[in-house]
């Protein structure tokens, strides 16, 4: 009987016999790495984690399919900037000056250049780094105001600076302005005309397209508002199909001799909801759902290249989110019948888990054992830095990710049992939790009481249990006490309401 010659097997076996011949998978081949981050997309907006959900996300299925799904994993905060922050750099956020909210499009980075980040690691161990999409970490533009801007002049402060060797994408959120087509530096077309937000017909939101107008005066007479800065050629649904073309051509214009790491922060399902007219009607979802439905179409896109080039094989796919989704969910629940925040309470800025608790699905089919495993522990997005260092091979130095540990066995032994210390949980207004184990505690805050929950038997978080398990909320308060006060740049602050500045600053001389 003669075998039928199969590619793609063959190339699987002849890199297996390599890895058992070097006896160190990662120093045979260090992955790939391609790490896609949503915006304000939901855990139940991924059809894998949802079987009541109202669109399809084959896609993401697959990768959860193929590879391994974490269903109790969680962004570091509850909107995008300390987010962000939080996931490149293996630390909290609250550490630094930025303890609620977010940032706008113009302002000092978020990252100092000494900072390490995931990309200026893997810069360090020979990797090529890319970032396409969206920043929102703060970036200097040159002059202050639209009156002063000399686009001539070179963008400092920003992911050319803290570790990606290429940059393609927009500097934040398009609600924010200054939006153009960055590469590298420069806007091949400044943003040297003004919008405000416009209409949406396919949403309950705003869109940012078409017609431009000269002034800021002139934008508000049109539309009512101040003009924020766009470039002529800007088209808010373009960003999707945009970035995509150039992730493909990232990959594909590489240096084959070196790993690639690419980090690619899509606008979507973020505020504007701008499904291309091909998406309409798709699902039974609205809108967002056609949104949700092209966002799985250029992942799909993504994955069908590397398998093409012959990259799927040995590149570590990461997607996941960067919080819950945007206040419309709770539309969606009573027009569609969807729930993007899947069984859990609230969304978007919110310190509940339906703010926090994320997709994280990873697929790297020459590394993850046993794939189409669910994982049910505790994970944070904050811990990609020190996974990835092991990964790799390549120890974090000392000060770096201070917030981050290690998953990386989970990934290569199935029946690994790692117990991670607690995860803090951080709301946009400043609220802090911590979550160890099944249990959760929140913490009072502006009038909010203390709330305590067991998140197995009650993932709704519709019991507060602190009276009935006093003493399992001191032990919480304890150990989130440890957590808090140390390695911050900043001293005591206001959202801290079970530390006082004398606790604060007494652990601070314990460090």
């Amino acid at each position: 009987m003669r075998l039928r010659y199969n590619g793609r097997v063959h190339a699987r076996l002849i890199f297996i016999a390599l890895l058992l011949l070097s006896g160190n998978l990662l120093r045979a081949a260090p992955p790939n790495i391609l790490l896609i981050y949503t915006d304000d997309q939901g855990y139940g907006d991924v059809s894998a984690l949802n079987p009541e959900a109202k669109f399809s996300t084959p896609t993401l299925d697959r990768l959860a399919n193929e590879g391994l799904a974490f269903t109790n994993a969680h962004s570091p905060d509850t909107v995008c900037t300390p987010s962000r922050y939080g996931m490149l750099t293996g630390r909290y956020c609250w550490r630094t000056r930025r303890k609620t909210g977010v940032m706008g499009a113009e302002g000092t980075g978020l990252i100092p250049d000494d900072r390490v980040t995931l990309a200026s690691h893997l810069q360090q161990a020979g990797y090529q780094t890319a970032m396409v999409g969206k920043w929102h970490l703060g970036m200097d533009f040159p002059g202050t105001s639209p009156q002063d801007r000399d686009w001539r002049q070179p963008v400092r402060d920003m992911p050319l600076d803290k570790g990606f060797g290429y940059f393609f994408g927009i500097p934040a959120s398009l609600n924010y302005g200054v939006l153009a087509w960055f590469r590298g530096r420069h806007a091949a077309v400044p943003p040297t005309v003004f919008t405000a937000k416009k209409p949406n017909h396919r949403h309950v939101d705003y869109r940012i397209q078409p017609p431009y107008q000269q002034s800021p005066t002139a934008t508000k007479q049109t539309l009512g508002k101040p003009g924020m800065e766009v470039a002529p050629d800007f088209i808010d649904n373009q960003c999707l199909t945009r970035f995509t073309n150039e992730a493909i051509t990232s990959i594909r214009e590489r240096d084959p001799n070196q790993p690639f790491f690419l980090y690619l922060p899509y606008t979507s399902p973020h505020y504007p909801v701008c499904p291309l007219p091909p998406f309409w009607g798709k699902g039974a979802c609205g809108g967002y759902g056609e949104f949700m439905i092209e966002t799985d179409h250029h992942v799909g896109r993504l994955l069908g290249f590397l398998e093409k080039e012959g990259l799927d094989e040995n590149t570590l796919i990461v997607f996941t989110s960067d919080n819950g989704p945007e206040n419309s969910w709770k539309e969606r629940v009573e027009k569609f019948g969807h729930r993007s925040n899947g069984p859990f309470r609230g969304g978007k800025r919110s310190i509940y888990e339906g703010g926090h608790r994320v997709p994280f699905l990873l697929r790297w089919p020459a590394g993850i054992q046993e794939p189409g495993r669910r994982w049910h522990g505790l994970v944070g997005q904050t811990d990609l830095l020190a996974t990835v260092a092991e990964l790799i091979g390549l120890p974090l130095p000392p000060g770096a990710g201070e917030d981050s540990v290690s998953f990386a066995d989970i990934l290569t032994q199935p029946n690994a049992t790692p117990n991670r210390p607690p995860l803090i949980n951080h709301g946009a207004n400043g609220r802090f939790a911590i979550t160890q184990g099944p249990w959760k505690l929140i913490f009072p805050h502006r009038g909010r009481p203390r709330e305590l929950y067991h998140l197995e038997n009650d993932p709704g978080e519709t019991t507060n249990l602190v009276a009935e398990h006093a003493d399992r909320a001191r032990e919480l308060e304890a150990k989130a006490t440890a957590i808090v006060s140390r390695g911050n740049d900043t001293g005591h602050w206001e959202d801290l309401t079970w530390i006082t500045a004398a606790q604060y600053e007494r652990a601070q001389k314990e460090e």
